[in-house]
């Protein structure tokens, strides 16, 4: 799907919210864990946002809910000033750790279905998870040029990670991302654009490498140009520094065109980077770590052989 279709798509969603169960306070996650900001002060290339932040059940035009496996799900917008929650290992911690980008075509946040929910599934296997509540909307979806302020944010947070990886007892050299949608994007950007922080560095945590050790996209946006018959788009330069890439899409996407894990898989393996694909006939988008009768839905059991594969974790 086109850029502005896409946006239209989450813009349409964003719009739709209406009722009681609609506009909420700020997102705050579940009891025994904290949202910490990830900017020390002023919030670089800070962009106006119409109101203050809000969350609450997606619902559709006539006001019924938006339901993914039989649940509704959150989303998060007008975020304006960007947070990180961490959650630690359950039972024993493998030293691994994935920053978690949830989807929502960078106008909204998947907060739970492609946020919470996937954490819940890593610290279940022994894995740290970082949830990063990034800026959103964007002034245009799409591109990281067209949202610079969503990479600036996911640099920053893969730096402070690795600079914090004794505290949390993290190994810094097992630090992945792991995206849904336009997160997936995000993934294969973080992926492509680490040799220089598109801020000035504000501490020593800045010093630190914002390279992911891995990268995990599913069902990712923004990857293929369509008008240029699905060429990679020009902002995503793969390189040998390119870390191992793990994608995973369904040929019936409605909203983001399997080309986008094709040609992306094409470049990583022009350039020598180890990467798995997984295609599905079936699947559609935005399912989440939601199991349903289609196959596709057993894609973290996909995810955890890999990560054994590639050192990640313990086979």
């Amino acid at each position: 799907m086109r850029r502005d279709a896409w946006a239209g798509v989450a813009l349409s969603l964003l719009f739709s919210f209406a009722g009681p169960c609609v506009a909420q306070t700020a997102w705050q996650p579940s009891p025994g864990h904290k949202q910490v900001p990830i900017w020390p002060g002023v919030v670089p290339d800070a962009q106006p946002v119409e109101g203050p932040e809000e969350s609450g059940t997606v619902v559709d035009a006539v006001g019924s809910r938006k339901l993914v496996a039989g649940r509704p799900w959150l989303y998060v917008g007008r975020v304006s000033q960007p947070t990180m929650t961490v959650y630690s290992p359950e039972g024993s911690n493998t030293g691994a750790a994935v920053v978690v980008f949830p989807g929502g075509g960078y106008n909204v946040l998947a907060i739970d279905l492609e946020g919470t929910e996937a954490c819940d599934w890593l610290t279940s296997k022994g894995i740290t998870c970082v949830l990063l509540k990034y800026r959103v909307p964007c002034a245009k979806s799409g591109p990281y040029r067209n949202c610079p302020t969503a990479l600036e944010d996911a640099q920053r947070t893969v730096g402070l990670v690795r600079f914090q990886a004794a505290e949390w007892h993290i190994d810094p050299h097992r630090i992945g991302v792991l995206g849904f949608s336009a997160g997936g994007h995000m993934a294969a950007a973080m992926s492509t654009h680490f040799e220089k922080r598109l801020y000035p560095a504000v501490d020593a945590a800045d010093k630190e490498s914002c390279r992911p050790d891995f990268a995990v996209a599913l069902y990712p946006g923004h990857l293929a140009v369509p008008e240029k018959n699905f060429a990679l788009n020009p902002d995503i330069q793969v390189t040998s520094r390119t870390p191992p890439m793990f994608l995973l899409q369904a040929e019936d996407d409605p909203i983001d065109p399997v080309e986008n894990s094709l040609v992306y898989h094409a470049a990583l393996r022009k350039a020598g980077v180890p990467a798995e694909m997984h295609l599905y006939v079936k699947g559609g988008h935005a399912f989440g770590l939601r199991r349903t009768e289609s196959p596709i839905t057993g894609w973290p059991q996909l995810v955890e052989a890999w990560l054994g594969t590639i050192g990640m974790i313990s086979r």
